[in-house]
């Protein structure tokens, strides 16, 4: 059998090779197209579509008298001294304040700060159209910042939604409106610049963007492109007080959810689990054997729906209600956002495997104000027990030695009176008025405890020891050299 060959010409190979070259081009300029329809040429379309939901706001406030010594001129200090010296009293005044929102429901709900709108006596706000409506405090969340807002119109009012903040991208487009310095409805432009930004709260999750943010944009809304509310405009980083092009939005994540519990229950339901809680040092990933610093560690477990539910000093926490944890901050905002009184799994490592216990969880505002005003047992001993080691002298945590280094009740173990200078603790950053908690993972309550758990370490062929330590509330874990 012979075989045919297949022979092409020359004009049939360019045509062939032309027809691929097209088709490389055209899938080019397909794929620069999708890319270019995702920077729009313009942002008035969004602009104008999710403005008249936006509101300005101004708050008057009743100044004390008394605390009237917030002057607005040169001379108000000279008139209040002048008046001091002749026994006149000084008039009460008014002060006003600034701030932005946004409509969440044709019926009148408004959203914005907290600091916009606290110790106000009276709220308008003025709607997109120019009108004027008196608005009532519905809630307020003093650690998010957030604040919920009525008020009551002839008409349904138009209004914006919440949208995704997590599936925020740094580099994603967003758009802030607001009231900045009092101009009143000011649209800005600008990407998201970082996320998982916190300020000072342990429920921060702030959106960073570079959107011109200023004073008055408070409380207003960060938009996607879509014009959902992906945050709350809430604060800036500037050593002018002007935007430098770092501006901070609470993410909806976060607002959407106290903002619905302000709106149901006028107040803030948190969970509350119970425990103190540490990050996992790469000192207690050694001392328990563990792969990674994933995890939170129990430093102390008080009455409540933890230790209810069998958890115990020294465990790590894993997960929570099936979310793997990898560090505080992480399992404080899971608890906060779990249902008061509902059960949740939470997996702990204890004595070198897991446990899975059953929690019942509490409210965190009945708990704090629970513990309002109460104290906790003092260690018992002799008083004036000072003993010196590893360069820390060391005292029983009386009641003299709280007012003297400002020690709250719900800190207990033993004192550092003093601290050796070029010591080992002192360069890892050990200081006077800071308390030992935990020696090897014991409870100490006196000098001699401490000295005693070292002792029993070094005897034992241990090189270092770990410190469990709070200092102004805060714990943290120190490894201490033990060896001879």
């Amino acid at each position: 059998m012979t075989q045919a060959k297949i022979i092409q010409n020359p004009m049939q190979q360019a045509s062939r090779m032309f027809a691929v070259v097209v088709l490389m081009l055209a899938s080019i300029f397909a794929a620069n197209a999708a890319k270019a329809q995702i920077t729009p040429e313009s942002f008035a379309d969004l602009a104008e579509s999710v403005s008249p939901a936006v509101v300005n706001i101004t708050t008057s406030t009743t100044i004390n008298a008394r605390d009237n010594n917030q002057g607005n001129t040169p001379f108000d200090d000279l008139f209040r001294d002048f008046q001091d010296r002749n026994g006149e009293p000084r008039p009460e005044r008014r002060g006003s304040a600034l701030g932005s929102g946004f409509i969440i429901s044709a019926d009148g709900y408004v959203v914005t700060n907290n600091h916009v709108i606290v110790d106000a006596d009276e709220i308008v706000i003025e709607l997109f159209d120019g009108n004027f409506l008196d608005a009532v405090i519905v809630g307020r969340d003093e650690r998010t910042d957030l604040a919920l807002l009525k008020v009551e119109a002839d008409e349904p009012l138009p209004f914006v939604n919440f949208g995704d903040s997590d599936i925020m991208r740094v580099g994603d487009w967003v758009l802030a409106i607001g009231n900045p310095l009092g101009q009143g409805f000011s649209v800005s432009a600008g990407i998201v610049s970082a996320r998982g930004r916190t300020l000072a709260g342990a429920y921060d999750d702030y959106i960073q963007t570079d959107a011109a943010i200023n004073k008055g944009n408070s409380g207003g809304p960060l938009f996607n492109l879509k014009g959902e509310v992906i945050g709350v405009n809430t604060a800036i980083l500037s050593p002018s007080g002007g935007s430098i092009g770092i501006g901070f939005s609470m993410a909806s994540a976060v607002v959407e959810n106290v903002i619905s519990q302000l709106q149901e229950f006028g107040e803030t339901r948190r969970g509350w689990l119970g425990v103190r809680i540490s990050d996992i040092t790469k000192d207690l990933v050694e001392e328990f054997g563990l792969e990674n610093t994933d995890g939170v560690y129990i430093t102390d477990v008080p009455e409540g729906p933890a230790k209810d539910a069998g958890l115990l000093t020294n465990d790590i926490i894993l997960t929570f209600d099936g979310q793997d944890v990898r560090n505080a901050r992480e399992l404080v905002s899971l608890v906060a956002l779990a249902p008061v009184g509902g059960s949740v799994r939470v997996v702990v490592f204890r004595d070198g495997s897991t446990q899975t216990l059953l929690v019942t969880l509490g409210r965190l505002e009945d708990a704090l104000q629970a513990s309002a005003g109460t104290t906790l047992d003092t260690p018992d001993g002799p008083a004036a027990e000072q003993l010196e080691t590893n360069g820390m002298l060391l005292a029983v945590l009386t009641e003299e030695m709280r007012d003297r280094f400002m020690i709250g009740d719900e800190t207990n173990g033993v004192v550092i009176l003093q601290v050796e200078e070029g010591s080992e603790v002192a360069d890892k950053g050990l200081r006077p008025g800071d308390v030992i908690v935990e020696v090897a993972q014991a409870a100490v309550q006196t000098p001699a405890d401490v000295l005693d758990r070292i002792s029993s370490a070094r005897d034992a062929g241990r090189r270092s020891v770990l410190l469990l330590v709070r200092s102004q509330g805060s714990g943290r874990f120190v490894a201490l050299s033990i060896s001879e």
